[in-house]
């Protein structure tokens, strides 16, 4: 695989400074060309610096200046300063600082991509999908976005709460919210061994580890023939696309597993399946819901396409673009690059439209207690009993059994 494609972003800086894909190598750092001068920008900034009726230093024309070539990329590019940069870096090792919310700024909207479990934002009840409104009573504008952005990122730096107001997904309905940042530890692969010999694994994230982990867990049943294997994938924001890769690889023999295309030469690429492969001929269903972005769209996709296993829950949230981390010349601060693009293995652009699932099930229906009447809840253990979606998905493998 090309040592370029490391990660995979799934939404922009916001409530969550963690947890974001990252495709990172010093190796792959653009060597630095020298150029004559910027001549209209340093006369621009040195006429500002020297007239304007407010002073202004040069430092702060600069940033604003950063600020606004990004402003014009899409919003999963961005500068990091070496907070900002750190908090990625230690999000890919699972534990970073903050509210526990991925976001995206599409549309000139704050959304929620995923709340991670555990975290301030999931205890709040905030769920994917849902947009905010108001931050610490300021309106979300478009004119105000990056400002907010800003702020929440200051909030979390100095471990004070914010207060959110929040439109639920798909409604009208409105609510409140404060949220303190807290310690987050994200550990992304978590297994049970449901009765029937059934299997589920929960991949919250793509992280440094997960393919290990992942083996480790699946060579821990081989004792025990699975009847059945069960993938949890929903509120997954992404991360490492290698991880998601290399996953993908494992539960696949043959076939292209994601392409992704950009400008320059590294960026292209098509990332097959080797034969060697664990639980093949265990029947699998993986379930998604709109918090499924990113590397876990990578990984549904690839799984439903190439016939190894059914997609059920919700549309995924559509996020088919992949970034890259691209330190600078400032020691500390990086560049959050959005360098290509990806498409499925066949061929479909995915983004801002999300994978379909082959069983659909609607929120409302997982939700309401009258919805799954045939499924028996006691047979499982722990707080996957009460999940519907996960009795749908055990119902179904055992009609194909």
């Amino acid at each position: 695989m090309s040592g370029i494609i490391r990660n995979l972003s799934f939404a922009t800086a916001g409530l969550a400074l963690g947890l974001s894909l990252t495709l990172f190598g010093q190796e792959h750092t653009q060597q630095y060309k020298t150029r004559v001068d910027y001549p209209v920008l340093l006369d621009v900034i040195d006429t500002i610096e020297t007239y304007y009726v407010k002073k202004l230093t040069e430092e702060e024309l600069i940033e604003a200046a950063i600020e606004g070539i990004f402003a014009k990329l899409d919003p999963y590019s961005s500068f990091l300063d070496k907070q900002a940069f750190s908090n990625i870096q230690e999000s890919n090792d699972g534990e970073y600082y903050g509210f526990g919310v991925e976001i995206a700024t599409d549309n000139d909207q704050i959304t929620i991509v995923t709340p991670f479990p555990q975290s301030p934002a999931e205890q709040a009840g905030i769920m994917p999908g849902d947009r905010v409104v108001k931050l610490n009573q300021q309106l979300v504008t478009a004119d105000k976005l990056e400002t907010l952005l800003n702020e929440i990122k200051q909030h979390s730096y100095d471990k004070q709460a914010i207060d959110l107001e929040l439109v639920r997904a798909n409604s009208e309905v409105t609510y409140k919210v404060t949220i303190s940042p807290s310690l987050i530890l994200i550990n992304s692969v978590e297994a049970q061994l449901l009765d029937n010999q059934i299997g589920y694994i929960r991949l919250s994230s793509f992280q440094e580890n997960s393919t290990q982990d992942l083996v480790k867990q699946l060579a821990l049943w081989q004792a025990k023939p699975l009847n059945g294997l069960i993938l949890d994938l929903r509120n997954n924001p992404g991360g490492l696309l290698d991880q998601a890769i290399q996953i993908a690889d494992i539960f696949l023999d043959r076939g292209r597993i994601v392409a992704t295309e950009g400008r320059f030469f590294d960026a292209n690429s098509d990332y097959y399946a080797s034969p060697q492969t664990m639980v093949k001929s265990v029947p699998m269903l993986v379930l998604i819901n709109k918090g499924s972005a990113s590397a876990s769209e990578v990984l549904a996709a690839a799984l439903q396409e190439n016939g190894r296993a059914k997609l059920i829950g919700q549309t995924s949230f559509g996020k088919g673009t992949v970034q890259s981390l691209i330190p600078t010349l400032t020691e500390g601060n990086a560049i959050k690059l959005t360098i290509a693009k990806y498409t499925t293995p066949n061929g479909k652009d995915i983004h801002s439209k999300g994978i379909e699932p082959d069983i659909k099930v609607a929120l409302e229906t997982i939700t309401s207690d009258e919805s799954m009447p045939i499924i028996d809840a006691n047979s499982l253990h722990g707080d996957i009993a009460e999940d519907k979606l996960v009795n749908s998905a055990i119902a179904w493998i055992k009609t194909e059994k």
